[in-house]
């Protein structure tokens, strides 16, 4: 079977920063990839290009044309209007029409348990139920692929404990997850594989259990050990 997504000698420039240098990567159907880095090492970026928000300056592509893929934002943006409205929205850009969409919405809301606060505004949420909203608003889509920018991030453990079993239940139904994540006992908890950049440069690309147990280049071994260099 192709991969979902092959990049070969891909390089991303901003201006003159050069966000990522020179990446190779093949990321197969099922996986559960967490992309582990400090701050500024290409980790969004490289979300952002296999989602195709953001093009390759060097180097090639390839990406399954024919899976379907939703992305999460760390500070996911919610429309001034009901949870119902934010996930119908959504389905009703991809073309089905607005009665089922609403429909479907409600679905998904009950899928992330949200289904008792549909009709609320979703600027008034908290944010790990902004953040499970979004989960059902990607979720609506039937994605095969889910990629996710630092997910947990500004959550509270009860709120980060809710988005990572429904992370893992999404997993479990056959959703590739691509996920960065500064929390390493979740990586632990959610991957299959674990991808550390360091300053744009793809250092180390191994199984979780390998990750975690070594050995490891000297820059991922600090990482990992909480040290700063």
């Amino acid at each position: 079977m192709n991969p979902l997504f092959e990049l070969n000698a891909v390089g991303v420039r901003y201006g003159k920063v050069q966000a990522l240098k020179a990446c190779g990567l093949r990321i197969e159907a099922g996986e559960r990839v967490a992309l582990v880095g400090s701050n500024g090492s290409g980790k969004s970026t490289l979300l952002r290009t296999l989602h195709g928000l953001v093009r390759p300056s060097s180097g090639s592509l390839q990406v399954d044309a024919a899976a379907r893929q939703a992305m999460l934002f760390q500070h996911p943006y919610m429309l001034r209007a009901s949870a119902q409205t934010n996930v119908a929205l959504g389905l009703w850009l991809k073309g089905v029409a607005w009665k089922d969409a609403k429909v479907q919405a409600l679905r998904a809301l009950e899928r992330v348990g949200l289904l008792a606060l549909a009709q609320r505004n979703a600027k008034a949420l908290s944010g790990g139920q902004q953040q499970r909203l979004a989960l059902a608003r990607a979720w609506a889509l039937r994605p095969d692929v889910l990629l996710l920018d630092e997910p947990t991030a500004s959550l509270d453990p009860a709120a980060k404990r809710e988005v990572e079993a429904l992370m893992a239940e999404f997993a479990e139904a056959g959703m590739t997850l691509i996920f960065s994540s500064h929390n390493l006992g979740q990586v632990k908890r959610l991957a299959s594989r674990v991808i550390y950049l360091e300053q744009g440069h793809l250092l180390a690309d191994l199984p979780t259990r390998d990750f975690f147990n070594g050995p490891l280049p000297p820059e991922a071994e600090h990482f990992v050990k909480g040290e700063l260099v």
